[in-house]
């Protein structure tokens, strides 16, 4: 069940990179790694400051760009956002020696795939660069049809203005192998954290049969996921929108069948919610989906489509035993370390210390 990717035993394509940094010797360091691998990677320029990145990029139409964040003139999230608009195909990954949660945050907001910590691994950066070009094929989709459009027919719009404008589509899973954990508390916050002004977040409940998060949001709805499973070879968003509801903070959710026995009905469907995320995520900015503690295809699917997967724990022996477990199927599906981001969730004070320092020093 869980042999779902080979090491290197499936042709590839040529995977085109710009590589953008203020320092000579690191961009030239960052080829010579790229070089070894040049059966897959090949590097078609090169940058040392982000208005140069934005006009190289504009050349060459590179598949992925790795960006440095600290640049003269214009640094990494900007030059990121200039480049998500003007070249959409291109993903970019940034790359900074800054491990400061908000620095991500803004660079995902600025449209990046994936953040590297400097300074970076081989194996990592091989394994971040395949990830961030499987996950944008859709767009690369989207823009071949686009473009197949004769001008004249096609209609300009923005994110901003429109709201079936192509977006970043960033997808976050937040998942535990156990029960109880406050994940749905946790999906709910950070899709609440994530609405800004001209940024759309959509929350959908995956947990099919005993989902909460119109509880939580104390949300009621006719519709919900249910509604969109007959329809998902040709779901479009117009309909879609017309199925979520509306938290008065202005978030989408999509909620989960409020019956037991039509989420039952639901997971029949092969992959369901994986297959409508593929249509309709890059309507929005961001998708937070909240899931079940089982483990089965439907939710691997859902971990390959992730840009970041949230695994929540809480300090007990059962819970960290559970995540060791995840994180070393995590580590055989040759996901980055980038791509996970552990929360340990109901932790308690400084009195409690014993207990947690010895979960922590002997699990991980």
């Amino acid at each position: 069940m869980f042999n779902k990717k080979s090491a290197g035993n499936e042709p590839r394509d040529v995977i085109k990179v710009v590589i953008v940094d203020d320092i000579p010797d690191t961009r030239e360091n960052i080829k010579k790694l790229l070089a070894f691998e040049e059966q897959e990677f090949r590097v078609v320029g090169t940058a040392g400051t982000g208005t140069e990145a934005v006009r190289v990029v504009q050349e060459t139409q590179p598949d992925v760009v790795i960006m440095d964040i600290n640049m003269p003139d214009m640094d990494g999230i900007q030059a990121t956002s200039q480049i998500s608009k003007v070249v959409p195909t291109a993903a970019v990954i940034i790359m900074s020696v800054q491990q400061d949660s908000d620095y991500f945050r803004k660079a995902m907001l600025a449209g990046a795939r994936n953040y590297l910590i400097k300074p970076v691994d081989p194996d990592e950066l091989y394994g971040t660069i395949r990830a961030v070009y499987k996950q944008h094929e859709i767009i690369r989709r989207q823009q071949a049809a686009i473009q197949s459009v004769p001008t004249d027919m096609r209609v300009a719009s923005s994110p901003e203005t429109d709201a079936y404008a192509l977006r970043a589509g960033h997808i976050v899973v937040v998942y535990s192998p156990q029960g109880g954990v406050g994940c749905t508390t946790i999906a709910t916050n950070i899709a609440t954290g994530l609405m800004k002004k001209g940024i759309r977040v959509l929350l959908v409940d995956a947990n099919l049969q005993f989902g909460d998060v119109g509880v939580f949001l104390k949300l009621q709805s006719q519709s919900n996921i249910y509604d969109l499973v007959d329809k998902i070879d040709d779901l479009d968003i117009e309909f879609f929108d017309s199925v979520v509801s509306s938290h008065e903070s202005g978030l989408k959710v999509l909620l989960g069948p409020p019956r037991l026995e039509l989420g039952l009905e639901v997971e029949q469907t092969p992959n369901a919610v994986g297959r409508i995320l593929e249509k309709i995520a890059q309507n929005y900015d961001f998708v937070v989906v909240d899931t079940a503690c089982h483990l089965n295809e439907a939710q691997l699917a859902l971990f390959d489509m992730a840009a970041k997967v949230v695994l929540v724990a809480t300090p007990t022996l059962a819970s960290i035993k559970n995540t060791r477990f995840m994180l070393d199927l995590f580590d055989k599906l040759n996901y980055t370390p980038a791509k996970i981001t552990f929360v340990l969730n109901r932790v308690e004070d400084d009195r409690q210390r014993g207990p947690r320092a010895t979960i922590e020093t002997e699990t991980f």
